[in-house]
């Protein structure tokens, strides 16, 4: 029973609002219509007419520019977990080199099998020195580092200015 009268007393409550409301909103719009002259009403209209379409444009821009720059995010982040990838694996194979990994390991093997791909254009750029024993300072392994860290700058740098475009002058 308690919630009917509730429920009653909730939807009565609505009612006057909105009855308060449409009366506010009423005497509004008749003190505007009866401050405003007869010739200049026509102009009032056109001029509120204006008024909300450029409201609904902006809304309708600001939308399409968020939607860009979730895009050009959720991008930003896959290329992101891509490189961070590529430096870890890198990053690997140089402390297995200074380390004098035997390179007959299963492990090293893998790792060097699957950053093979990613040395190819680096290998033989400059020669990497070694110390007795084995150990090997990698400098083509170095020098990937950097340039894929640049890449990775450029990448996510073309796609914040993607995100923030302007697009009206």
């Amino acid at each position: 029973m308690s919630d009917d009268k509730l429920a009653a007393e909730e939807a009565r409550r609505a009612m006057q609002h909105q009855a308060v409301k449409s009366d506010i909103e009423r005497d509004v719009h008749a003190d505007i219509a009866a401050r405003t002259p007869p010739p200049d009403r026509q102009e009032v209209r056109e001029v509120a007419r204006d008024l909300q379409r450029d409201a609904v444009h902006e809304v309708a821009q600001t939308e399409r520019e968020l939607g860009r720059a979730r895009g050009a995010a959720r991008s930003s982040q896959v290329i992101d977990y891509i490189f961070f990838l590529v430096y870890a694996l890198l990053a690997l194979r140089l402390a297995l080199n200074l380390m004098a990994a035997r390179s007959s390991a299963p492990f090293v093997s893998f790792v060097d099998a699957v950053t093979d791909p990613l040395m190819y254009p680096f290998t033989g750029i400059v020669p990497s020195p070694s110390a007795d024993g084995g150990y090997t300072l990698a400098l083509p392994i170095v020098i990937a580092l950097i340039v894929y860290a640049i890449l990775h700058m450029a990448i996510n740098r073309i796609l914040r200015m993607m995100a923030h475009r302007k697009t009206e002058v």
